[in-house]
């Protein structure tokens, strides 16, 4: 069983691959955010994140998925720069989630997982595709009452 950090998100406009688990990728989304990689992910699981978390994270992780560095930039602008910056934030815990524990590869054990999983609960994502709400989509209803 191979396992990587590359992981098929769909976001945007259709389904995108990212890895920004290759070490030139980390050593820059480090720098650009002044912060080691396990503090990013803090400050994103925290909700106490810089734009620069997020934006650079989808950025180089398109890049280290294999998309050349303009076509990135140019969905960047789209789809990170023109938006809700917080439509972001889940697909960025993906991606970074995805580079420090891996994702495995043709694992039997874990597609029967995910096989058994999405016959319980078909909205539940997979680790082969993470289905994160797009830019367009409207909000779940909440089940959370407020309370005074």
């Amino acid at each position: 069983m191979a396992i990587n950090g590359e992981i098929e998100i769909k976001w945007g406009d259709g389904e995108h691959k990212f890895n920004i688990a290759k070490l030139k990728c980390i050593l820059e989304l480090e720098d650009k955010c002044d912060a080691g990689i396990a503090e990013i992910l803090k400050r994103v699981n925290d909700g106490a994140w810089r734009f620069n978390d997020i934006r650079e994270t989808l950025r180089l992780g398109l890049i280290g998925a294999g998309m050349t560095p303009d076509k990135a930039l140019t969905l960047i602008n789209r789809y990170c720069d023109d938006r809700p910056w917080v439509e972001n934030v889940l697909p960025v815990q993906a991606i970074l989630f995805a580079a420090m524990f891996g994702i495995p590869q043709d694992d039997p054990l874990t597609k029967k997982a995910e096989t058994e999983r999405a016959k319980e609960d078909p909205s539940m994502p997979t680790m082969e595709g993470l289905s994160v709400p797009s830019s367009t989509d409207s909000a779940p209803p909440s089940d959370l009452t407020r309370v005074n």
